[in-house]
């Protein structure tokens, strides 16, 4: 019995012993392996916060680097010594995207800060975001492009300040770029095309919206070098004409195409259009000149579309979607056929009728 109630006595303290034992392999094991999965869930802002949680949280946290590897300081002020202190830091060490977009307080200066006191940060870089940034200059392009020698993606939306020479920098000193975003960007040239053309054989993204200053030679070099572009965008470029346009057939791996405002394309130009058998999405609102001919090729070629916009054409009628019905009705989702006053058919239970998968009428307001 002696033994039996040693035994008894002794129980409790040994279940407080497994408690704490099963407490700690808890700690060390389950906790950081839960945190590690949260974590990458979690905003750049609420990481940081976490880290003042507590010493231990704070170690947990950096030991992981796969979760700090973007930056974003998009619309934030002081972004420029923001994400100087950033990459400072030895656990942004091999950060890959880096999000600038709108941000303020972002000049030249800050960029060439990053080559010179982060240039070690800057080599696994793949993704920058500096959309909106108007204070940087073919300068800051200079400093940062010779920082980032594995950059893929390249985004400087809206800016007017950059030139040719800017474009000479980025493909000098970044040779993998495959996206590219230089929309807005109203000071390049044919130029750049030539350079973006002999230096991006690999490109699958190019925006050039609103970049008016291209002419039918500049755009005429992608469409022959840039054969892997799946994504293209031409938006409110109205100085093309078919003579760039037929060019467009070259690319035959393209899903993507905004042809928004090309008051120049033809039927004949939107016929070798048609030849890009991939094509998904296609905007040829306020192609004036496009008629049902026109349409009706692209209904022929492109039998995988699911989105489409003739918003504005005046010269198409039912015809040509009788002729999109009979090839794509069980593919596209969007069709905006607004101001087309040549369609009589264009309620939504007849379009509905004509294509029974469409869930969005309305692309342009």
């Amino acid at each position: 019995m002696k033994n039996y109630a040693e035994m008894a006595k002794t129980r409790p303290a040994l279940s407080k012993m497994e408690a704490a034992e099963a407490e700690v392999v808890w700690n060390r094991k389950t906790v950081p392996k839960v945190l590690k999965i949260v974590s990458t869930r979690l905003s750049q802002r609420d990481l940081v916060s976490l880290l003042l949680v507590s010493p231990w949280l704070y170690r947990s946290l950096v030991s992981y680097p796969s979760i700090w590897l973007s930056l974003d300081f998009s619309e934030m002020g002081n972004a420029g010594n923001r994400v100087v202190a950033a990459l400072s830091l030895p656990r942004y060490c091999y950060v890959k995207q880096i999000k600038l977009e709108f941000a303020q307080d972002i000049e030249d200066k800050h960029l060439e800060l990053l080559k010179i006191k982060c240039l070690d940060s800057l080599q696994n870089l793949e993704c920058l975001n500096l959309n909106g940034c108007q204070k940087i200059s073919d300068k800051g392009i200079e400093a940062i492009t010779n920082a980032c020698p594995t950059l893929k993606v390249f985004s400087i939306y809206w800016n007017v300040r950059i030139t040719d020479m800017g474009i000479k920098h980025l493909v000098k000193n970044c040779k993998y770029v495959t996206e590219l975003n230089l929309s807005g960007c109203k000071n390049i040239s044919d130029k750049s095309l030539q350079l973006v053309a002999e230096n991006y054989s690999k490109l699958e993204l190019l925006n050039l919206t609103r970049c008016t200053k291209l002419t039918d030679h500049g755009l005429q070099q992608i469409l022959l070098k840039c054969s892997f572009l799946q994504s293209l965008n031409l938006y409110a470029l109205s100085g093309f004409t078919d003579l760039a346009y037929k060019s467009i057939s070259l690319l035959t791996q393209l899903k993507f195409l905004d042809l928004c405002g090309a008051q120049n394309l033809s039927d004949e130009g939107l016929a070798c259009v048609a030849k890009c058998v991939n094509l998904v999405c296609l905007n040829l609102t306020w192609c004036v000149r496009v008629t049902d001919v026109g349409v009706i090729c692209i209904a022929q070629g492109c039998t995988s579309l699911e989105f489409l916009s003739l918003f504005g054409i005046v010269g198409v009628t039912d015809k040509c979607l009788e002729a999109l019905s009979r090839s794509c009705s069980n593919t596209i989702t969007t069709l905006d056929v607004n101001g087309c006053i040549g369609i009589k058919r264009r309620s939504r239970d007849e379009l509905l009728h004509l294509f029974p998968h469409l869930k969005c009428f309305k692309v342009h307001s």
